[in-house]
């Protein structure tokens, strides 16, 4: 089979399938490789399952709270089997609509590995045959990331475990320590918290959730003590040693201290790599470091007609940059003129307990880059929402340029503040000012009241602390 496009995507996950999608809507002629499965990483692996693994530790913690709002049920329990079976049968679903979407906008599917093979040239192929070779003028790679091994400590799918393994156990694991603390790891460690199992977490850097504003991921480590968690920060994991039982994990600590610590299961979230092997790279002016490719503004590598999106390019990564990147550099290649994308615009969220969410510059490099600042605070607690919800752990922060009036960064930490920030988000995106949001009326009584006081309060006008 051989045929040409105007453009070929490589790769089927959130960047790919939207960048696709968007050149069917611009009337390209589109094919999109995938060798696994379409929604990527994220909607199979990564984003969607785990979301579901976490709204079941939230029924199981509100299970064992039920006191508190006037219920009571004896012996609470679960099967395992059937929240992992959930968690598939979530992503399954939308692998499917991923499907249907494709094949509703006319893009053409093949089923294997691309690879470029010349100028304006991708080759497919599928277990070792090949399937067809694709022409077209423009062609972009979203071929993804996979988790980091750190050496010594490589995954063996049983007490070793990477992000995959750990959404698909055989078993509930009674205690388990997770190296690194981003959003992938404090995830997985507050879901296996949640479920009842004792959790370690070892954090590299001074603090958990690293990049975050740090007066968050303060909030967030006593969050997580108080939960039962045991959260070593400054530390690092020396060595692990498995056995039939499970492992123990030697962790050196500040001033040089270490201990060994015996768990079931070690959980390995230490960061990504680019997948930018076997793509066809060699020969080509596409540019490589720390294994992710080099690209502009709109997404364009050092090779003419190649583009690279999604996390095989630079951070942050995560699954709405992707998408978003895909549809600029689609719009740029049709002529368009889209907006380069302002990584400061670009919310991050965390699903963990409390959840964590934020965008923009934390207040320290606001601070860093010279400006003077004005910061604003709300905590849940002052919030009748919050507190009706049996939620008032949390803190919103709001970070402005104390000349301009400029919304430098918003940081929040507790209850559904990943459905809030997407306030802060626009907030940025328009350019405004605290004026603007004092003038916004917030619905009442609801938690994005607290936005609202957050802002008023770094003006000195807060209401109800």
């Amino acid at each position: 089979m051989s045929d040409s496009y105007d453009l070929i995507v490589v790769g089927g996950g959130p960047g790919g399938y939207v960048a696709a999608i968007r050149a069917a809507q611009l009337k390209m002629k589109v094919a999109l490789v995938e060798r696994e499965h379409l929604g990527g990483i994220c909607l199979n692996w990564g984003c969607i399952p785990t979301k579901a693994l976490l709204r079941t530790s939230e029924i199981n913690h509100l299970l064992h709270t039920l006191d508190a709002y006037g219920f009571a049920a004896d012996n609470p329990r679960f099967d395992f089997q059937k929240v992992i079976k959930r968690s598939r049968q979530v992503a399954g679903q939308l692998s499917g609509g991923v499907k249907h979407l494709l094949k509703k906008n006319k893009v053409t599917v093949l089923d294997g590995h691309g690879a470029l093979a010349g100028a304006k040239t991708v080759k497919v192929t599928k277990d070792g045959k090949d399937v067809a070779t694709l022409t077209a003028p423009h062609i972009i790679l979203a071929t993804g990331a996979r988790a980091r091994v750190l050496p010594g400590i490589e995954p063996d799918g049983r007490t070793i475990w990477t992000y995959r393994e750990a959404m698909v156990p055989t078993a509930m694991p009674k205690s388990l320590l997770v190296i690194g603390s981003g959003a992938i790891g404090i995830e997985f460690a507050s879901f296996y918290a949640n479920m009842g199992a004792k959790v370690t977490v070892v954090e590299v850097m001074d603090r958990v959730l690293p990049v975050e504003d740090a007066e968050i991921s303060a909030f967030a480590h006593k969050a997580f003590v108080k939960q039962g968690m045991t959260v070593l920060t400054g530390a690092t994991v020396k060595k692990v040693t498995t056995s039939g039982s499970g492992a123990t994990v030697t962790v050196e600590e500040k001033g040089g201290k270490t201990q060994d610590i015996a768990v079931e299961v070690v959980i390995s979230a230490v960061g990504i790599v680019g997948n930018v092997e076997n793509i066809g790279l060699e020969g080509t002016r596409v540019k490589v470091e720390r294994t992710h490719v080099v690209v502009d503004e709109f997404s364009r590598t050092g090779e003419p007609g190649v583009y690279a999106i999604g996390d095989l390019t630079g951070a942050p990564w995560l699954a709405h940059k992707a998408s978003h990147e895909g549809v600029v550099c689609v719009e740029a290649i049709a002529g368009l003129h889209p907006h380069p994308i302002d990584p400061t615009t670009i919310p991050g969220c965390t699903y963990c307990r409390p959840q964590v969410a934020s965008v923009g510059l934390t207040e320290a490099a606001a601070r860093e880059k010279g400006h003077e600042v004005r910061v604003g605070r709300f905590p849940f607690i002052g919030n009748g929402k919050a507190i009706a919800m049996g939620e008032a752990e949390g803190l919103v922060k709001t970070v402005f340029d104390a000349k301009t009036g400029e919304l430098l960064g918003a940081h929040m930490v507790g209850a559904e503040v990943t459905e809030m920030i997407q306030g802060y988000a626009i907030a940025r995106s328009a350019e405004l000012t605290e004026a603007e949001l004092m003038h916004t009326v917030f619905p009442h009584p609801t938690l994005s009241e607290m936005m609202h006081e957050s802002v008023l309060d770094a003006y000195g006008r807060v209401i109800h602390i």
